[in-house]
């Protein structure tokens, strides 16, 4: 894995997905499985980590994961095949009646 901060998908044993950050992603994953990483991992142990992608600074992969964090588990997965450095895009409003 290259250096620098990656925003991360988990899948957890309950089918839910946790998006976290990390300049390590295989040693965060190890955290959370020991119950050491977020509070939503400890009550949710993870299973796998899905998948990752690179971000040059701290700064663009926490406005990454705020807007992975705020979209449906579909585009959660979406955005792993999309296989973008590139913020999740926000969810389409319906126009006004």
């Amino acid at each position: 894995m290259t250096a620098g901060w990656h925003l991360y998908l988990l899948r957890c044993r309950d089918g839910s997905l946790y998006a976290g950050i990390a300049t390590d992603v295989e040693r965060r994953f190890r955290q959370h499985a020991a119950g050491q990483g977020a509070k939503y991992t400890r009550s949710h142990p993870p299973e796998c980590v899905l998948g990752s992608r690179a971000y040059p600074d701290r700064g663009s992969a926490l406005r990454a994961e705020y807007a992975l964090k705020r979209q449906p588990k579909a585009r959660k997965l979406a955005w792993l095949l999309e296989g973008s450095t590139a913020a999740p895009s926000p969810p389409a409003s319906a126009p006004d009646p």
